[in-house]
């Protein structure tokens, strides 16, 4: 085994909720990253990735077990680690120039030091030319060039990329990829590991040596999938393909290729719910029991026809999943008996069927239900039900909680929300219990 440059032992980490509590967003991670690989990091939005990337940094502490930089505890940044992020963080009124040369100039280097490695980083990431540029002036690929420039010159022992080409169009982020996968392999950079977080199955399989797929509330590595390819490795080929299949059937099993029902994938009250647009979920489920998938389909092959990206197919795939309309079984969607009756249905049928899924699978719905029907008015400000989530959610999480359960609520006609207002009422139509 080769040497290990960062380690994290039995980390936790958490934040304080709006309600004032803590939330726990990792919870006893143990991980290693070694010289010479590359490692991925594939998980849900809210599973901690980000907050995994910042802890190795050095910008945030945990606050059980350690972070350990060559076996030595490390407090605050580490001066071998770099960092490149997915807004591309430039200041805007410095030239390239002088954005990749802030690093240094923070380390106390010399200016003509500084000049010197910043224009060969800048030529390495194929800039020349553009050193008196503004951001402005750059299209988003040469910003993000900018970025992991401004990372390389530290001559960083472990480079960390936070999501670093989502930002990107396809093609843009497929070269830049490319390049950083020349640098490595080429050895012309003197990083001896890299950590990458992505929402990405196919970026993931194609760059990594290791991939760590992460579980949520609290965050936590479920599974980890070592990769052997020789690179290059192009993503049309049969062996890449097979990995990325393995990859989907880990990240919807809970970690362990196999199947998750409804029974697996059940959420409480104060939970996250996937972020599936109805239209949608509607349209998977039509392609799922029509040929030539008749009733079951790779996830990969689906997930491409949806032309969703890896976070909005899984995110949907949970939500069918929740609603026992669909099952996922070793990397394939298939369809249920629920699933199927609701293919056949009418857009009224549907809508009936759709609320009682909803009220008997999600919590959050059947709660605002129940308190509707409980109030003399028939009205609730949706800020009663918001304050709740906050109990267990970040505010981004108990906003899109809401919001979905929201439009799933109203979809099924079990109640209605008035937009201008903020108001969730009884309407005529959800009068009586969903049936």
């Amino acid at each position: 085994m080769s040497t290990s440059v960062i380690e994290l032992k039995a980390v936790g980490k958490s934040f304080h909720a709006a309600s004032g509590g803590a939330r726990a967003v990792l919870g006893g991670v143990d991980f290693a990253l070694h010289e010479g690989e590359i490692v991925a990091l594939l998980g849900q939005s809210g599973c901690g990735k980000s907050t995994m990337l910042r802890l190795i940094a050095g910008l945030i502490a945990p606050d059980a077990g350690q972070v350990l930089y060559h076996g030595m505890p490390l407090f605050g940044p580490a001066r071998g680690v770099a960092m490149v992020f997915q807004s591309f963080a430039l200041f805007p009124w410095l030239t390239v120039q002088k954005n990749v040369e802030l690093g240094l100039e923070a380390q106390g280097v010399p200016q003509a030091e500084r000049t010197k490695r910043a224009e060969a980083a800048i030529d390495m990431i194929g800039l020349s030319g553009f050193e008196g540029a503004l951001p402005r002036e750059l299209s988003g690929g040469m910003r993000q060039r900018v970025g992991i420039a401004r990372a390389l010159v530290l001559e960083p022992e472990v480079l960390l990329m936070d999501e670093a080409f989502s930002a990107l169009d396809v093609l843009t982020g497929e070269r830049l990829r490319e390049d950083i996968l020349d640098l490595w392999v080429g050895g012309k950079v003197p990083t001896k590991a890299i950590l990458v977080v992505s929402h990405n199955i196919e970026e993931a399989v194609t760059m990594a040596d290791r991939i760590l797929i992460l579980g949520a509330d609290p965050g936590h590595i479920r599974a980890e999938l070592p990769i052997t390819l020789a690179r290059p490795r192009a993503a049309d080929d049969p062996e890449v393909r097979a990995l990325i299949d393995q990859v989907y059937g880990l990240m919807t099993s809970g970690g362990r290729p196999g199947r998750m029902t409804q029974k697996e994938i059940k959420v409480k009250l104060g939970d996250r719910l996937p972020h599936a647009d109805i239209a949608r979920m509607e349209s998977v489920l039509e392609s799922l029991a029509e040929p030539p998938y008749s009733g079951r389909a790779d996830l990969p092959k689906l997930a491409e026809e949806t032309e969703l990206t890896d976070v909005e197919f899984l995110d949907l795939s949970n939500a069918l999943t929740l609603l026992d309309l669909v099952q996922l079984d070793h990397g394939d969607m298939v369809i249920t008996p629920t699933g199927e009756q609701y293919a056949r249905a009418s857009n009224p049928q549907r809508q009936a069927l759709f609320g009682r899924l909803v009220a008997e699978h999600v919590p959050l719905v059947a709660y605002i239900r129940q308190g509707l029907d409980q109030d003399p008015s028939g009205d609730l400000p949706r800020g009663l039900f918001l304050r709740l989530l906050r109990y267990t959610l970040n505010e981004e999480d108990a906003e899109q909680a809401l919001r979905t359960a929201i439009e799933w609520g109203r979809y099924g006609n079990v109640f209605e929300y008035d937009f201008n207002t903020g108001v969730i009422h009884l309407s005529e139509d959800a009068s009586q219990e969903p049936t």
